[in-house]
């Protein structure tokens, strides 16, 4: 929920990992062209979102083989899989997925790089999954933030603990005789084993970012819904399975009000364990202002506007300013930086108003992220419409 309210990758690319296991499963059930091209379309659109689609990959064959390994009766298993590995039904899945992943990175064959860049990104990613990157942390960076996350004493605390208790026991009903089971065995074995090697192979590298735990945390909610279902299974007496029923909603009431915290009151602050370099609720002063000094102008939309930041570190920043048609991007500071509206990285030193002899005003500092300003400068002329545009409350002598 936290993150379906802003653009992350992991959100289509979860959401396709799912449409793909569901295709896979049917398939596994009853082999047909349908379900090997709807596998196929859902693989194409996983490797179009996020080049993480690896991680999901070798999951899926862990899961596969291991799966395979703990049948009941694993002979009788790989030649079941012998039997539905149709050429080609498997030929089509995987023309399917070659078509949708080839027509997007190529922005409906526009740009015939597309598919190679597809592969060229792994030469940086693996630079920093290896330990070349800033967001390098400790093995247990996930468990911590779904499980228990107090970074300080006196903040909130949130642990999504409930879904981790029933996900134990979806995973243990998986290797029970069929009567003490929550579903399919086969297809719980096959999540369990799914989610634990997803949840491996994130822990392992140093590169970790929190997004990338509703990967394994789609996995685990499932799990916890086999296992919800497994108890009320395996309890007999009326008041026993009230009681069970009690616990669930106390602790599905939990997870929504700390699904509403998250996403509402500590939306930006640091103690919201899902919170990580985002924008500030102050950035939106910043583009306020621009907004305002831009409908003094005859034209608001051909207002000239130059954005340097060290790196190019501007985002969100080309989404707000959409609208306007001269807007120039730099990744430092140009050899002509100046524009009726200047927007520079405080790291950058732009100092334009002493440069310019104060032909160009600096209108403040914004907090673009924790510990990261960007410093407004706006030309002279056009800052002193802006102030007389701005309504002027009277003082007590006036009225």
């Amino acid at each position: 929920m936290y993150y379906s309210r802003y653009f992350i990758h992991e959100v289509p690319l979860i959401f396709f990992a799912a449409l793909l296991g569901a295709a896979l499963w049917r398939y596994w059930r009853k082999p047909s062209w349908g379900w090997a091209a709807l596998a196929g379309l859902a693989l194409g659109l996983m490797h179009a979102t996020k080049e993480t689609l690896v991680f999901h990959l070798a999951a899926l064959g862990v899961a596969a083989v291991a799966s395979l390994w703990f049948a009941p009766d694993p002979r009788a298993a790989w030649g079941e899989l012998r039997e539905r590995l149709r050429p080609g039904l498997l030929a089509l899945g995987a023309a399917v997925a070659v078509l949708v992943s080839v027509t997007l990175f190529t922005s409906c064959f526009s740009h015939g790089d597309g598919p190679l860049d597809s592969l060229r990104t792994y030469l940086p990613w693996l630079g920093r999954a290896g330990g070349d990157s800033p967001h390098i942390h400790p093995w247990y960076f996930y468990l911590e933030r779904v499980f228990w996350f107090r970074p300080v004493a006196s903040g909130p605390r949130f642990s999504e603990g409930l879904i981790g208790l029933l996900a134990v026991v979806g995973m243990v009903t998986a290797f029970l005789p069929a009567r003490w089971s929550g579903g399919h065995r086969g297809l719980v074995r096959f999540l369990a084993f799914y989610t634990v090697a997803l949840l491996a192979g994130y822990t392992v590298i140093s590169y970790k970012t929190p997004w990338c735990v509703l990967g394994f945390l789609h996995g685990l909610i499932l799990l916890a819904g086999v296992g919800a279902a497994a108890l009320f299974r395996w309890i007999r007496p009326t008041w026993g399975i009230v009681l069970v029923f009690l616990a669930v909603v106390a602790g599905t009431v939990q997870l929504g009000s700390q699904a509403w915290r998250a996403s509402r009151a500590l939306a930006t602050d640091q103690r919201n364990p899902y919170v990580y370099a985002h924008t500030s609720r102050d950035f939106m002063r910043l583009v306020n202002r621009v907004l305002g000094i831009a409908a003094v102008e005859p034209q608001p939309t051909r207002l000239g506007i130059n954005v340097m930041a060290a790196g190019g570190d501007y985002w969100p920043l080309p989404w707000y300013l959409r609208g306007f048609e001269e807007v120039n991007w730099s990744a430092g500071v140009p050899e002509e930086p100046y524009a009726p509206v200047v927007i520079a990285g405080a790291q950058l030193h732009a100092e334009l108003d002493e440069k310019s002899e104060k032909r160009w005003l600096s209108a403040g500092y914004y907090e673009h992220r924790p510990r990261v300003f960007l410093e407004l400068f706006v030309e002279l002329e056009l800052w002193k419409r802006y102030l007389d545009s701005i309504p002027r409350v009277p003082d007590d002598d006036e009225e």
